[in-house]
């Protein structure tokens, strides 16, 4: 099983200190979040609480994911840093990959991609993208970054697509190894375009009974795709699993990486910087080294 430490909502100026904090307790990797900005009026529903409200202020810090990993990057030398979820649609997907590839190639391959449409109407209004064909959109963005990325170095690469169409180019730098790319989300459509195209899927935060209901889905969706033996990542945040015992059960369930905030876990506020730090290493002590 590998550990990873959720990195949302945290003051950009503390994320290194951060960083090297789980790196040395002997977490696997960071996942940061993508938030483009917080519109003051939303248009839909927020679809991960009860009553459909952000469960964040407007001035929560929100730093840009890609920015943040390759300064935490900068200070460490072995933890993995992927984006939960990266907003595809709402990029240049010919941008997108030439700063994953960078932040690839600068980090020593500990970069991975997880990639999510956005809810909010707002951010495509704002941003001059089209929401109607974003999952379309997403699609072709995964084989355009997959293609410029796909770990064989600088190489000629071409697209011709419905959203998409460009002719033969290059992108140096480029990695020597593949990144991976996670789709997140739990639709009917994500699952089936993470099981299509992606190394892996990522949950939201959610309950062991929900995430089997996905995986056992994923599982089935995969074998139609002809990628039942290809390896496949399944990377979770259990609402309802707080021991070794559930931890062990949803490794049976084909978890292989599962996130964590352990300020929360024990009852630390999150803003509370020592005691955020000091969680990181009890969560270690307790958990990872246990298991």
């Amino acid at each position: 099983m590998k550990w990873s430490l959720a990195g949302a909502m945290i003051d950009a100026l503390e994320l290194c200190e951060l960083a090297q904090a789980a790196e040395e307790a002997g977490f696997d990797s960071i996942a940061m979040p993508d938030s483009v900005f917080y519109p003051e009026q939303v248009s839909a529903p927020y679809p991960y609480t009860a009553d459909g409200k952000r469960m964040w202020a407007p001035e929560t810090p929100m730093p840009d994911p890609f920015i943040a990993m390759t300064a935490m990057a900068a200070v460490t030398s072995r933890i993995r840093f992927y984006t939960n979820v990266f907003k595809l649609p709402l990029r240049d997907p010919l941008l997108t990959a030439k700063q994953v590839s960078t932040m690839a190639v600068m980090s020593g391959n500990r970069i991975a991609l997880g990639a999510g449409l956005s809810w909010i109407p707002e951010e495509f209004t704002f941003t001059g993208t089209e929401m109607r064909t974003r999952g379309a959109r997403t699609d072709e963005a995964i084989e355009i970054i997959k293609a410029v990325c796909a770990g064989r170095g600088p190489e000629w690469v071409e697209y011709h697509g419905k959203h998409y169409d460009f002719d033969a180019l290059m992108i140096s730098p480029a990695p020597e190894i593949s990144v991976p790319i996670y789709i997140g989300g739990h639709s009917e459509p994500g699952l089936r375009r993470a099981a299509r195209l992606a190394d892996g899927w990522m949950s939201v935060n959610t309950t062991k009974a929900e995430l089997a209901s996905a995986i056992d889905r994923l599982a089935q969706l995969r074998a139609e795709f002809g990628r039942a033996d290809v390896p496949f990542d399944i990377n979770v945040s259990p609402t309802d699993v707080r021991d070794l015992g559930g931890y062990r059960e949803l490794e049976t369930l084909g978890v292989t990486e599962i996130r964590v905030l352990p300020w929360y876990r024990y009852g630390v506020d999150p803003g509370d910087r020592q005691g955020r730090l000091d969680s990181i290493r009890r969560f270690a002590d307790e958990v990872i080294t246990q298991y």
